[in-house]
């Protein structure tokens, strides 16, 4: 359980499932659900624990990951890379054989894009890891949407890119909290290379920008009324949040002052209310 990073997991099923509801515009086929949820989690969790396996050196030396299980001795790095692989290849045939290939190659291209080009690649090379790399976690939304119906649309295509202009404003703010891990192990994520003030302000960039992509669901006739509300209100108090950091930011406060991790925590709970308003609005038409 430990190497599936399960806590991670949570939020790309809270972003898969609602997908499914709005490509069905109703409630779709339970059974699926559940594989497409399984599927989901084999698949993630051979990707983090892959992650596991190639970072095994530098979570030794952070604070946050030292107590990981290849860290500890609980589970050998062999074991760790047959484990991971394992689940790779039967996430990616319960897709195939159970749901549809469309979405069995869209979960091995995330669990590729993930370890490969995010872990292996961009990582310990660029500060722009997250915003690249971040678009493993974006694609759960296509692969609910092509379980359901075996094809792409626009909508699935704008949510995937709520969730890409989503993920470095929700990282970012972490990255700031525990830099000094960071820069420890010399991954240059951006809050270690960069200013307070640099960051806040690609922060509330990104976030003008997912909030402005959230928006185009309703005009382009997928959802109505209900996750339009919904989609203001927190997109809203979310930019609230972002500009509140920034002016922290530029006043050069620092420390537990900054909260960092209000936006933080507050990115998790947006993603969850924007999404169940995904699922709800299809019943409110």
């Amino acid at each position: 359980m430990a190497l599936t990073k399960p806590r991670i997991i949570e939020l790309l099923l809270i972003t898969t499932v609602p997908v499914m509801f709005l490509a069905e515009q109703g409630v779709p086929d339970l059974k699926l659900v559940l594989i497409t949820c399984l599927g989901g989690y084999l698949s993630a969790g051979g990707a983090n624990a892959l992650n596991m396996w190639y970072d095994r050196d530098i979570d030794a030396l952070m604070d946050r990951t030292s107590q990981r299980p290849l860290v500890t001795g609980m589970v050998s790095p062999a074991e760790c890379l047959v484990f991971g692989i394992s689940l790779a290849v039967i996430s990616t045939l319960l897709f195939g054989f159970a749901v549809n290939w469309l979405s069995a190659w869209l979960s091995l291209g995330a669990l590729l894009f993930y370890v490969v080009v995010y872990t292996m690649i961009l990582k310990r090379r660029t500060s722009q890891n997250i915003v690249w790399g971040g678009i493993a976690g974006c694609l759960p939304v296509l692969i609910g949407w092509s379980s359901v119906t075996d094809s792409m649309s626009w909508a699935p295509v704008i949510l995937f890119l709520v969730m890409f202009f989503w993920t470095p404003p929700h990282y970012w703010p972490l990255s700031m909290k525990v830099k000094d891990d960071y820069a420890r192990v010399g991954v240059p994520m951006l809050p270690v290379i960069a200013s307070n003030k640099v960051v806040a302000r690609q922060i509330v960039l990104y976030s003008w920008m997912m909030v402005a992509v959230s928006l185009l669901l309703t005009p382009l006739g997928y959802t109505g009324w209900f996750y339009t509300v919904v989609a203001l209100l927190a997109g809203g108090f979310w930019l609230w949040e972002a500009h509140g950091l920034q002016n922290r930011a530029k006043a050069e406060v620092t420390g537990g002052k900054l909260k960092e991790m209000r936006l933080f925590h507050w990115s998790i709970t947006y993603v969850s209310l924007l999404f169940v308003a995904v699922a709800v609005d299809p019943f409110l038409r």
